[in-house]
């Protein structure tokens, strides 16, 4: 698929400017958050200057727009972080305290929980998903039976789930998914790497799924359309996502639109026309394409003539996988930029993003902004914007950040304090400068080696640690015998957090 092609298939339309619009009530701004996958802090140049990878579009939006470099996913790992973007909570509130949802996981969203696209339905807009779902289905089964009633949600279990999805019925209407979570509408994948291997439509599967996936192509076994291919996902979830905003531009409603990259996510498949293109393999190919994928939902926007009354969040939904590591050694290209850990794990690097946020006339350009924020402030934001008054059973973990988002001067931190959560089911408490983890450096898969020697990292006998991150960002120096009284503090806040139904005071 070259460059060319792809602009023909979703050839942007054009409509008369608008002018700009001002938040509130009476002229809402359209609401794009693009959620990449797996990418890691130091994969764009914007935030790496040592970065291998261009990514020319990322930069241009970060030029044009507010840079956040202290943002945080509230898991390391994707699926708690999806939910806790469209709830507003905190992922490990729910049922899934550690893993993420495997093959024919029910729902994670529970029924009635206010999500962020429900709330902006009942403000006129229209609601769209385009990507990556993986945040559970109800798939009918020939017998009535449900996975969940043998394993536990997050257990892998593959002899189960594998048997379990003989009795899927393909061609009924998966229930749970997001036209059931307040979006009008949905394209995607459940995941790139789990069955079945085909798109879903709203509630429905595009294409009957009546081949097995080959051993030999990269995923889950299970059932695949015929002619499935890997490297076709993200240019056609990227051509739906440009349809989605050259179509609702026309409408009189404003729109929201969730894109949910499987990039650059395993499987890294990268199209034909960027492999090579970074001299750093397929990791940094794919990564680049992502870039590319971004650019043309932004260029949408831009011809659309609507660009003055939209705001485009761009971030990731945890740090880079561990296959970057290699990356390191082999190719000098840091996905972590300056940070220790990788997805999954509870130092910086597992949680801390990309961030990136867009809005000509409304966000400052060309501006980096030092703020903690949380994925799951975007829910508080939006409604503050909107003028939706959210209540007190909803987004219990969301901070109205949009002083940040404008860059407006505030005399005090917004939040209290930032959870971090890894995929083990540890926690770590983020307060200023501080960084407290609640574990004894076991929380995730275990760094090389050889990255330790490299950095001076010992490993050590404390139950848990402690960093001083303005002058000591890698997390080398642990200080939790040093500083025993900041421990006990924040671990205080951290178990009070915890314990509580929520960590935003109530609104009032």
């Amino acid at each position: 698929m070259t460059r060319r092609s792809f602009l023909k298939s979703a050839s942007a339309s054009t409509v008369a400017l608008s002018g700009l619009a001002a938040a509130g009530a009476k002229n809402r701004p359209n609401i794009v958050v693009i959620l990449s996958d797996d990418l890691g802090y130091g994969d764009v140049a914007c935030y790496n200057p040592k970065s291998k990878i261009p990514t020319p579009e990322l930069d241009r939006l970060a030029k044009e727009g507010l840079r956040f470099v202290d943002a945080h996913t509230p898991c390391g790992v994707c699926s708690p972080t999806r939910y806790g973007l469209l709830t507003g909570r905190y992922p490990w509130r729910g049922d899934l305290k550690s893993q993420v949802l495997w093959p024919y996981d029910r729902p994670l969203i529970e029924d009635g929980r206010l999500t962020l696209p429900a709330m902006l339905r009942t403000q006129g807009y229209t609601t769209g998903a385009i990507g990556k779902w993986h945040l559970g289905w109800d798939w009918q089964t020939t017998d009535g039976s449900k996975v969940n009633s043998q394993v536990k949600l997050g257990d892998p279990q593959r002899e189960i789930r594998n048997e379990f999805a003989k009795k899927v019925l393909w061609d009924k209407p998966a229930g749970g998914g997001p036209i059931t979570k307040g979006f009008d509408y949905y394209f995607g994948v459940d995941l790139p790497n789990f069955p079945p291997y085909t798109f879903i439509e709203n509630d429905r599967l595009t294409a009957a799924p009546t081949e097995q996936k080959p051993d030999k192509m990269f995923g889950w076994p299970g059932v695949m359309k015929p002619g499935w291919r890997l490297e076709g996902v993200l240019p056609e979830l990227t051509r739906r996502a440009v349809k989605y905003v050259e179509e609702k531009s026309k409408a009189d409603k404003p729109f929201f639109l969730y894109f949910a990259m499987s990039s650059p996510h395993t499987p890294i498949a990268p199209d034909d026309e960027f492999k090579g293109k970074t001299g750093i393999g397929d990791y940094g190919d794919f990564v680049h394409q992502t870039d590319w994928s971004v650019g043309r939902v932004l260029e949408a926007i831009r011809a659309s003539g609507k660009a003055d009354n939209t705001i485009v969040v761009f971030t990731s939904d945890n740090g880079p996988e561990n296959l970057t590591y290699p990356v390191l050694k082999e190719k000098d290209h840091a996905s972590q930029g300056p940070l220790r850990g990788a997805k999954r794990m509870l130092w910086e690097g597992g949680h801390r993003v990309p961030y990136i946020v867009w809005g000509p006339g409304r966000v400052p350009a060309g501006r980096t902004e030092s703020e903690i924020v949380c994925h799951t402030d975007i829910m508080a934001t939006v409604a503050s914007i909107t003028g939706y008054k959210l209540p007190n059973n909803a987004g219990e973990d969301s901070y109205d950040i949009s002083a940040a988002w404008f860059g407006k001067k505030r005399s005090k931190p917004i939040r209290e304090g930032t959870v971090h959560h890894s995929m083990n089911n540890e926690y770590a408490l983020r307060q200023g400068e501080w960084v407290y983890i609640d574990s004894n450096g076991t929380h995730g898969p275990a760094e090389p080696e050889w990255w330790r020697e490299r950095h001076g990292i010992k490993k050590h006998d404390e139950p848990g640690e402690l960093f001083h991150l303005k002058e000591d960002l890698l997390e080398q120096k642990n200080l939790y015998s040093a500083y025993p009284d900041k421990v006990k503090q924040m671990k205080t806040l951290l178990e009070k957090y915890k314990t509580d139904t929520r960590s935003v005071p109530p609104r009032k």
